[in-house]
Formats: C-alpha cells, structure tokens, sequence
C-alpha cells in the first residue's frame, strides 16, 4: 500500500521503516530539512539498534523515502500516519497537541483524494474527534476516515515490537479505515499476531492505560525495596517469587531509580489531566506520580550516605546517563535528577555514557563528561550504576579498586552482588537488598 509517515521521530521512523520492510511503499515526511538530509546522508536521528541498517536497505530497494514536502509526500496516499510529538505542556502537564493539529491543517489542504488518517502519535482521549472536525472544517476530500493506532514499542528493541508485536490495536469507526488498516498489518496478521479492533476513543485510553499499568508497577516494586531494606529482605528474591505468579508476571519488576523516557511521565500526567476533566480521580496513577517523583530525589541521598553522610568535596562517578540501555533518550531520565543533586550537595561530578553524551551535555551542565567506564571512576570517592548498559555488567572491579579513591559502589540497578563486589575490595549497596 501507499503510505505516508509524517514526523521521523522514534515512533514514525521506525514504523516507517518497518512498514517499507514488509514491501510497502512508505514516504516519511518531516518539517525538519536537517534532519531529512542526516538521513539521507545514513545518520540517524536516534541510536536505536538495528535502525540504520533497516533505513538504507529499503531506501535502496525504493520502497522508503524522505522528503520535507508534505503534498508530495501525500501524493496518492492510501494511509496517512500522523507521528509527532506530543510532549507534556509546561505548566499544566496536559499533552501538547499543537503539533498534531498542525499536521493535520496542512495535510487537509495537500490531499488530492480521500484517505485514512490514522494517529500513531500517543494522544488523549477524543483527538481522534478533533481530528475528523478539523479536517471536514479545512476541505479535506470527501470520504477521508480517522482512525486510531497507537504504538507500544520499546527503546532499544522498538524494531522487533514491531514486527513481533503483542497486539495490533485499531480505533476506527468505519469500515474503510478498518479494511485499510488490516491490509497494512496483514503481513502480521498472518504471523498471528493478535489484531484488535476497537471503538477510535477506547484505542486512545488503551495506549495510556497500558503505560500506567507498567509505570504502577515499577513504583510498586520500588516501594517494596525501600520495605526489603528496612526489614532484611532481598528485593530481588520478592520480585522472583511474585513475577512467577501468571497473574502478574515478572516484568517492570526490577527495581531501580525510578522510570523515565519518553512515555510513562508525560502519560501518566496526562491520563490524570483526561480524569481531572472528566471529573473521575485516578487515586493509583495519582501516587504512582507521586512514588516516582520522590524516588528520583532519594537517590542522591544513598550516595551521599555511602560516602559517609556529605557530598561536599567528594567525587562521584555516574554510569550511564540515558534512562534505559541501548537508547541515547535522555528524556526524564533519572540521572538528570541524580546529577544535579549532587553538584548541589558539593560533589564533583563525572560520567560516562556509551551512547548518551552529546543528549546529556545541554542537560548537565557542571558534568566532566568520560570516555569510559574507568575514566568516570578514577579518583571517584564512590561510583554509581544508574543505566544498566550491558558493557557494565562484567566491570574489571579490581580495577575499579585500584583507580577510585574510595571503595563504594552504588549499584542503583542490581546487576552486582554484594559478595563479587566485597571480593575485589569495594563496598556495595543496592537497591532493596536487605542490609546495604
């Protein structure tokens, strides 16, 4: 089919991509020239693995192009997906749809024929019927349909969600828009891949219910490691045992520093602004916040208590910047937080991130950035794991020892024990692992 991507951002290049990979004829348009010409030029907008690669071999078969041009890029569409942004709004948390909204003026007045419009951007509930106003008010061609396709992809796997997903969710109204959209996913469809088609609203709450869902249970597994740590537990064993449990499952229980990226902060806001409006509280997603927020604080203040109780003089090394491995995401990112906290207790502050450096340098300001993981930890009176890139599972601790000025080791995300870590001569504290 003929489709067009508009926005080349993570959602909208990679399904573009993927899209132009099962033999579709995908043109993804973006209003940035820059960042076309990167493209072209076979840099990446973002580090997401397997992506360059996906990008040139279908530019190359013809199947994938890029342009600024939005007529041109809609020229005899059959599916218009609308990728872009939908950042929180500052000052009120609601989802910022401006960007939205404009994509689809323009794309009203550059269609030469009806077409199914379908939002893959993540937006609140009843978009999709401002979409469908705004277009009939521009002129768009008669018989254009909305529909609703929100993505659930994962950084740093996103290629392979797409094309092995867990669920295909549809919201369209008419039948056009969902015998357009099953002949786009049928390659899928025919792998099993469960396709769901729903009401346009309910696939709109669907994409923000799930992200909550997830947030919820990170916040809940964090809360029972501040409880493993009080009573002697090991929060690790407790995640083990629950997860086994089919009714729960054991992902999203790892604990850690608190969630960040590009989707369960603003989500979960803007999921309480749509219940704030709708004048139904939302007490769980309210405290998951509310957990979050405060997680992200207290991790300053495990380090400064591995260091003896002040930050100030001391030198702290950071491992890994971006909010999950293999991304360069620096959106709500815990370290952000972590970092300036830090340097606002007197620490000196030094990183190092495999992928992440140049998303973090306008973030950190004060932050001596490193070329490795034993640069950031030379002269260090502690260094933290904040990011569990898979190159600081199998640290040279020894060596470690031998370069920091102190001996501990803040493993924020779980990867070490503590008798690994205690045989190479440093201390070790977790997170939720009883007496450390």
């Amino acid at each position: 089919m003929r489709i067009t991507m508009i926005g080349t951002g993570y959602v909208g290049l990679v399904s573009g991509a993927c899209l132009a990979d099962f033999g579709h004829d995908v043109t993804c348009v973006d209003k940035d020239a820059r960042k076309i010409e990167l493209i072209h030029g076979g840099t990446m907008p973002i580090w997401e693995p397997g992506l360059e690669g996906l990008v040139k071999s279908n530019e190359t078969r013809g199947r994938l192009k890029f342009t600024i041009d939005l007529a041109e890029g809609v020229a005899d569409a059959e599916a218009v997906f609308i990728a872009v942004g939908t950042p929180a709004r500052r000052g009120d948390g609601h989802a910022d749809l401006s960007f939205v909204f404009a994509a689809v003026k323009e794309l009203a007045k550059a269609l030469k024929g009806p077409a199914v419009i379908v939002t893959k951007s993540t937006v609140p509930v009843g978009t999709g019927d401002e979409i469908a106003r705004i277009l009939a008010e521009e002129g768009a061609p008669e018989g254009t349909s909305v529909a609703s396709n929100p993505e659930f992809l994962r950084e740093g796997a996103a290629i392979a969600d797409f094309k092995h997903p867990d669920r295909i969710v549809v919201g369209a109204e008419d039948e056009r828009a969902r015998q357009v959209l099953a002949e786009i996913y049928r390659p899928l469809f025919l792998n099993k891949a469960p396709l769901l088609f729903v009401e346009r609203r309910t696939a709109e709450l669907t994409k923000y219910a799930a992200n909550a869902f997830l947030a919820m249970k990170i916040s809940f597994i964090n809360e029972i490691a501040d409880l493993c740590e009080a009573v002697g537990a090991d929060v690790q064993d407790v995640a083990r045992g629950i997860g086994l449990d089919n009714r729960i499952g054991p992902k999203f229980l790892h604990a850690g520093p608190g969630y960040g990226g590009s989707c369960f902060p603003k989500d979960t806001l803007a999921l309480l602004k749509t219940a704030e409006k709708a004048g139904v509280p939302q007490r769980i997603v309210s405290t998951v916040v509310e957990v979050n927020d405060a997680r992200k604080a207290a991790m300053a203040d495990r380090v400064r208590d591995a260091v003896g109780g002040s930050l100030t003089g001391k030198r702290i090394g950071l491992l890994g910047l971006t909010f999950k491995p293999n991304t360069d995401d620096m959106r709500d990112s815990p370290s952000i937080p972590l970092a300036q906290a830090l340097m606002a207790g007197g620490a000196v502050v030094a990183a190092f991130d495999p992928v992440g450096r140049e998303q973090a340098e306008p973030l950190l300001p004060g932050v001596e950035f490193a070329g490795n993981a034993y640069e950031a930890a030379t002269g260090a009176d502690a260094l933290v794991i904040v990011t569990e890139w898979d190159e600081f599972r199998a640290l040279d601790l020894g060596r470690l020892a031998m370069v920091m000025n102190g001996t501990a080791l803040v493993d924020l995300r779980n990867i070490y024990d503590r008798v690994t870590v205690e045989r190479a001569g440093l201390s070790y504290r977790g997170v939720g692992r009883g007496a450390g």
